[in-house]
């Protein structure tokens, strides 16, 4: 019979502004570590101006290509928006958080992310300055 575990984790991303940080081998890394096997990993990012995101990590135009289109979406400096304290690109990050995703769930199978092939785990800065981003990790499984 097989014993009910919990493993949670921090992680500490410092962002050299906006784009896409990968954080796959960190969190694959803390799972082998801990020693799990069948379980979910369940990610929570601190922030309402940063996401996660499950995106391809082969090819980084594909980033580059999200990144324009949610310039695109929702532009830095729009009129449209009243909160402007803290900068041009603030109101916008929001937006692009309440877009995405703040929490990411992902089977564990033998101890290993069931992630597709191209697919990596991202911390999606939308800020333009540098910050430091954490991520609550929680593992329940065997």
């Amino acid at each position: 019979m097989s014993q009910l575990r919990q493993v949670m984790r921090e992680f500490a991303v410092a962002t050299r502004g906006r784009g896409f940080y990968e954080i796959t081998r960190e969190v694959a890394s803390w799972l082998r570590e801990a020693g799990v096997r069948d379980g979910v990993v369940t990610l929570h990012i601190q922030h309402t101006s940063a996401s996660l995101l499950i995106q391809e990590n082969a090819d980084p135009e594909v980033r580059r290509d999200l990144e324009r289109f949610f310039a695109r979406l929702v532009p830095d400096g729009d009129p449209l928006f009243r909160h402007t304290l803290e900068g041009p690109d603030d109101m916008p990050a929001h937006v692009r958080t309440a877009l995405t995703a703040v929490n990411l769930s992902i089977p564990v199978c033998g101890g290993r992310m069931v992630l597709g092939t191209w697919q990596g785990i991202y911390v999606w800065e939308h800020r333009r300055e540098p910050h430091r981003r954490v991520v609550v990790a929680h593992y329940v499984g065997e």
